[in-house]
Formats: structure tokens, C-alpha cells, sequence
């Protein structure tokens, strides 16, 4: 039986959508990047440009390409898969966005005892007219305790949780410029203190002390994790929030490098 395919009608009112496509797929990934091997469930956006003559785009074979492309999930060949889905879609722009947690170890500083620190990892790459312009970020958090308030009291200082986001900018030559595992370690180095899933009595003298002699600002965790980026010439996005322990608001900075806005990939 011959079935209508509705979606192949002509569209006569002339307007191209920005993006027509599936959100918030949930589906089950291996991860590999040549660095970190993980497997989890991801969250799958798929979208498109939908040109002005055609009335809508084939959503089910978005599943099929996130199957066949995105189930073994390598950042490195993502400008492959979305050249894949612009031929396999019939459009000239095509977009994955996945956002999935990636655990990576560390190990507490006195007591040597390893554990798992989940961070929220996010790719979104698009293929645009023969180009793929592709962002990777990772979000986890850090210690940092407050330069004013250990200056200004006779004994302590203020600390707090802070969320640390790093976006680094990759294109078609090279999409995945740096590994997550590797943009986790650069998050880690900024602040007071890292974070451990896992201390003992030991390893919190440790990193108690360890943050009262490193103070750092909400301004200085920015600054200090693009100064790295910017040494090894690596475009950037950094944005950090400091859930405030003596403040009923939160802080917060952020820094975008070269200075022309980056993209976003939609």
C-alpha cells in the first residue's frame, strides 16, 4: 500500500525555520574520545534548517541517524555524522546537541583515597554549508574562599561552592580541540581547592588549609582558567557562579576569548 508522505508536500507561504528537529532524546551512549571512556545516557537534540518550499522534515530518520551516529559517541568524529545527516536529511544545515554526565577520578590529597567526581558534559557541533563550527563544555565545581573577608577577620574566611563552566571552540579541521577529561583538570586548577567526593579527617585539614592560602575571587577563577586557555590558543567561553555562603545572592563573572562573541551553534 502506497502510504502519503505529508512531509514532502510543497510549502507555499515562503518562510525557512531556523530549527526543525527532536529534543530531549534520551538514548544510551558509549563514549570514547581517546581519553575517557564512559558509557551513560545522554540527552539528543537533533535539528535542521528547514527551507521555505518545504512543509516539514523526515523526524524519524533523525532517530535513525542519532542510532547509527551518535550511539558510539567519538566528539573527534561528530563533522562526519553531521555531513552524514545533512545528505541523509536533504538540508545544508544540520545540528547535534548532547548533554550527558561523564564521572572522572580523583583521588583525596592526604589519604590517597580515589572516588568519582560527576561533571555535566555538552557537545554541540553544526554543519552549515560545507562548514562545522562544534563548542565542548564541561561544568563542575571548585572551592574557593573569599580574599576581603580573610584579609578583614581575625580569624577564618568565607568559602563556598563554585561552578565552574569551560566551553572551548572547535571547527571543522579541528572540532574537538581538547578532551573533557583534560578541561575537568583545568577547572580543578583554578580557585581555593578542588573538590572530593570522598575526604577523611585528614584530607579535610588538607584542603581547608589548602584554600585559606589560596583566597581567590569569583574575578580571579575567570581570569586565571582563560589565561590558560589563552596560552595554549584555545578560543573559550568561562563563565563562573558562586553559590555565596554569607550573601542571600550569588557571584558571578565570565570571559569569552578572542574578544568577537563566539557562536553559538544555533
Amino acid at each position: 500500500m502506497q502510504l502519503p508522505d505529508i512531509q514532502d508536500e510543497p510549502d507555499r507561504r515562503g518562510i525557512e525555520l531556523d530549527e526543525v528537529g527532536v529534543a530531549g532524546v534520551r538514548y544510551p551512549v558509549h563514549f570514547t574520545d581517546g581519553s575517557t571512556v564512559q558509557d551513560g545516557i545522554a540527552s539528543i537534540d537533533v535539528s535542521v534548517r528547514l527551507p521555505a518550499d518545504r512543509r516539514g522534515t523526515h523526524m524519524s530518520r533523525m532517530l535513525e541517524l542519532v542510532h547509527e551516529h551518535l550511539r558510539h559517541l567519538d566528539p573527534r568524529e561528530l563533522p562526519t555524522a553531521l555531513k552524514a545527516a545533512a545528505s541523509r536529511l536533504d538540508v545544508d544545515s544540520v545540528q547535534f546537541d548532547v548533554s550527558l554526565p561523564i564521572a572522572f577520578e580523583v583521588v583525596a590529597p592526604e589519604s590517597g583515597i580515589a572516588s568519582w567526581q560527576a561533571s555535566d558534559v555538552s557537545l554541540s557541533a553544526k554543519f552549515n554549508e560545507g562548514d562545522v563550527l562544534a563548542e565542548t563544555t564541561v561544568r563542575t565545581d571548585v572551592t574557593s574562599l573569599c580574599p576581603c573577608s580573610k584579609a578583614i577577620s581575625d580569624y577564618g574566611a568565607h568559602n563556598q561552592r563554585s561552578r565552574v563552566e569551560l566551553t572551548v571552540l572547535g571547527a571543522s579541521d579541528d572540532a574537538y580541540p581538547l578532551p573533557v577529561k583534560r578541561l575537568f583538570e583545568m577547572i580543578r586548577e583554578v580557585g581555593s581547592t578542588p573538590v572530593f567526593p570522598i575526604i577523611k579527617r585528614v584530607d579535610e585539614r588538607v584542603v581547608t588549609m589548602r584554600a585559606h592560602d589560596n583566597p581567590a575571587f569569583v574575578e580571579d577563577m575567570a581570569r586565571d582558567l582563560s589565561a590558560s586557555c589563552r596560552e595554549i590558543g584555545v578560543a573559550h567561553r568561562v563563565a563562573v557562579r558562586n553559590f555565596e555562603s554569607i550573601h542571600s545572592h550569588d557571584a558571578r563573572a565570565a570571559v569569552t576569548w578572542p574578544v568577537r562573541r563566539l557562536e553559538r551553534a544555533v
